[in-house]
């Protein structure tokens, strides 16, 4: 009888205990033009015509409306970090935020403040893109998107220079466009296939004349403070940054944990694999234990959830997806699976606060949809993620390795 009890009494504390979690109402909401339409594209339609309209649509969201967050940035615990700059109209998310963290590490390391070039990693990865389609004969996927480990990989081949020594920019633009850029090299590289034209130094040459009329040369040499650099010089005495020192934190099932695995995504083109898989409570822990401990980290995943508000510059997840308390291995690979976690976005976690016995994450991004508020706020360019929000949809992670050193000790054991 007392086991009966006492079952019925933890029945009753449960379902008193879930009766009372909040309920996230959903909505049918007809997107407005923000921040990329009303700003981003008015540039580029300035100097390009034609360019399409914004289409209407309406989206299932959650609706936040009359809801309290911690969405002010002055709440969090945050590290340096230059102030948030935007890519524009390019797919170059996992270059900008890659290269924000580096400007935290270089801080970290150094105290030095430095601003880098973002786009003159963009032009080398599209020579790498090239090499590696010529040799593949085609079966090598060459589109916008990369992975954060792509700049480790690019720093260490070509170097990095100052943003002022390689802008990168067209000439009468505000913000950068890549579309008939990236249309041409396409239309290249299937021209390149379609004849069998598989000669890679030809085929380099002419991606790097495509880029150097829209982007411009990348500089071999340049002055910064005085001295006379060449990128890995730069990189190497300036910077003071070791490219071994970064890896990548990845939690999928369908790889082994506790191994180095291939992230199979159509952005890792290059196959990469030396990401350390890891179960999910693993890499929540260690995510958080870096920001904590002062280290900055890149993280990456699905931005395209109805709890994702571009309006409160929040993301969660609402009580009609997923009960918090559920979220766990099998639901993070499920929802990859079946496609309703993608590969969508890189951005920079820069900070963290505690409410209600819930961790948030201060987000660093260079995406439109964070500024869809007043420019003059201190919110704009940033997004505020419940620690839910990570788990489910937040696929891997890049960091020093000293922030992850217990972690990493696990592996090969």
């Amino acid at each position: 009888m007392k086991k009966i009890i006492f079952a019925i009494s933890v029945f009753i504390i449960a379902t008193a205990a879930f009766a009372q979690q909040p309920k996230t109402p959903g909505v049918m909401k007809e997107g407005k033009p923000g921040y990329f339409q009303n700003t981003i594209m008015k540039d580029v339609r300035a100097v390009d015509e034609g360019s399409e309209p914004a289409k209407k649509e309406k989206r299932f969201q959650a609706d936040l409306s009359g809801m309290s967050f911690p969405n002010k940035v002055s709440l969090y615990q945050q590290e340096w970090h230059n102030p948030p700059v935007s890519q524009g109209n390019t797919n170059t998310c996992w270059c900008f935020s890659t290269t924000s963290f580096f400007e935290s590490e270089v801080y970290r390391l150094t105290k030095q403040e430095v601003r880098l070039s973002e786009m003159y990693t963009v032009y080398w990865e599209y020579v790498e893109r090239a090499g590696r389609f010529v040799a593949e004969r085609g079966n090598s996927a060459f589109g916008e998107g990369s992975e954060g480990n792509a700049v480790v990989r690019d720093f260490k081949k070509y170097g990095i220079v100052p943003r002022e020594a390689y802008t990168g920019m067209e000439a009468g633009r505000k913000f950068y466009t890549h579309a008939k850029m990236y249309a041409e090299l396409k239309n290249y590289m299937q021209s390149v296939k379609n004849n069998n034209a598989w000669d890679e130094a030809a085929v380099i040459s002419a991606v790097k004349s495509i880029m150097n009329h829209y982007m411009g040369a990348p500089p071999e040499t340049f002055d910064y403070k005085g001295t006379k650099y060449t990128p890995k010089e730069f990189l190497a005495n300036v910077l003071r940054l070791r490219m071994d020192d970064y890896v990548d934190v990845l939690s999928y099932l369908q790889q082994p944990f506790w191994q180095k695995v291939e992230y199979e995504v159509e952005d890792n083109w290059w196959h990469s694999k030396d990401y350390y898989n890891v179960p999910l409570e693993d890499f929540m822990t260690a995510l958080k234990n870096a920001i904590k401990n002062h280290y900055t980290v890149v993280v990456g995943g699905d931005v395209s959830e109805a709890g994702f508000s571009r309006e409160s510059q929040v993301a969660i997840i609402p009580s009609f997806d997923i009960p918090v308390a559920d979220i766990d291995d099998n639901a993070r690979q499920f929802r990859f699976s079946n496609g309703t976690t993608t590969d969508d976005h890189g951005m920079h976690l820069i900070g963290w606060y505690e409410k209600d016995g819930s961790d948030w994450y201060l987000i660093k991004d260079s995406g439109s949809g964070s500024r869809n508020n007043d420019e003059a706020s201190p919110e704009f360019g940033y997004y505020f993620f419940r620690g839910d929000y990570i788990k489910l949809k937040m696929m891997s992670f890049l960091v020093h390795k000293d922030a992850v050193k217990d972690l990493l000790g696990k592996f090969g054991k």
